[in-house]
């Protein structure tokens, strides 16, 4: 059962965040920092000699999906060379193509097997990986790692391997960004979600609260704002135990029944409603925007209209209005939001969790 109570009192919160969970989710600015510094001892901005017929991003459990999801969103369909994710290394990659990987797991095999098969082929290999293990040794000599050089569990690594991941694309002239302009905005980000601030004017501890009993439909409003969604609803599953519904609004209006259900739930459930007697009391539709541009904003307002009852979720207007910085700012927020709604709920403690949350 949830204590939201918990949330606005900043010293039971620190109690019962015995992990330090909270400074950790807010982190997000050092990890980009510390990720560029990285990039640029491994001489990253030599991906810069040719454009590469494909790039290739391999997924492993955990946050690496969010990120290439996210990374082929950004670039969209306009992106002059083809980006594939994939589990495992395709077939067909050779010396004009890039892999970049990202895994937790030091004993992640499998991985290793395909960055050492990647290498013998010449293709070039970007690694957002621990320094020991067998994917970095796979890797060695041949591979540019960018080892993790802020400690946080693995859940809480999306900024590390996003940080990787763009500056990767950077280096290809892929994506442009500003690493200080990106750190700062998630710095800022972190601080109005201080455990000090209260929920009214603490954008993740509102987010956590509208989330709170409820099954969560994160429904981006285009495809960056969905793979936000998706990492969000990964988030909410790492800290929070809470399943979450993800898809591009488009494909969630064809699941009609849900997006009738969702319709009828509404923003604000009445509290003296009974869930079992309603259908859809227990889902709360919650539209993901990242508002960067004029198109996107029509796209809100119009499924606004279609879904009334739902919460729409911004980055906030000072953010600038670019994509990759907006969406960075909602997937931080979504981090610290669940790991607020894990403490409420009780879902981030018990025996041993602070090892097992870095492990």
């Amino acid at each position: 059962m949830l204590d939201d109570s918990l949330l606005d009192d900043p010293a039971r919160l620190a109690d019962v965040d015995s992990g330090g969970l909270l400074r950790l989710a807010a982190l997000s600015g050092a990890q980009v920092r510390a990720t560029a510094e990285t990039a640029a001892e491994a001489g990253l901005d030599e991906l810069a000699d040719g454009r590469p017929r494909a790039v290739v991003l391999l997924t492993r459990p955990g946050v690496s999906t969010g990120v290439a999801n996210l990374l082929v969103a950004l670039t969209g369909a306009r992106c002059p060379v083809p980006v594939v994710i994939s589990d495992e290394l395709p077939s067909w990659v050779g010396p004009l193509d890039v892999v970049f990987a990202h895994t937790d797991d030091v004993g992640d095999v499998a991985l290793a097997e395909s960055v050492a098969t990647a290498c013998r082929r010449t293709a070039s290999v970007v690694l957002a990986v621990p320094s020991e293990g067998p994917v970095a040794a796979a890797g060695a000599g041949r591979a540019k790692i960018l080892v993790p050089r802020v400690p946080v569990p693995p859940a809480l690594a999306f900024a590390y391997v996003f940080a990787a991941g763009i500056s990767t694309f950077r280096a290809l002239g892929l994506l442009d960004f500003d690493t200080e302009e990106l750190a700062e905005e998630l710095d800022r980000e972190a601080e109005r979600a201080h455990p000090g601030h209260e929920s009214l004017s603490n954008p993740a501890k509102s987010l956590a609260l509208r989330m709170a009993d409820r099954t969560p439909l994160l429904w981006g409003l285009g495809p960056i704002a969905a793979a936000v969604a998706g990492h969000g609803a990964f988030a909410l599953g790492a800290h929070a135990g809470v399943p979450a519904h993800v898809a591009e609004y488009p494909h969630a209006v064809v699941q009609r029944a849900l997006h009738r259900a969702a319709t009828s739930a509404g923003s604000e459930a009445d509290i003296f409603a009974d869930p079992e007697d309603e259908p859809g009391a227990q889902l709360r539709a919650l539209l993901i925007s990242t508002r960067h541009n004029d198109q996107g904003e029509v796209f809100e307002r119009s499924a606004a209209r279609d879904l009334p009852g739902a919460d729409v979720v911004v980055p906030g207007d000072t953010v600038r209005a670019d994509p990759l910085l907006r969406a960075a700012v909602l997937a931080a927020r979504f981090d610290l939001a669940a790991v607020y709604l894990g403490l409420a709920a009780g879902t981030l403690n018990g025996p041993g969790w602070p090892a097992l949350a870095m492990s």
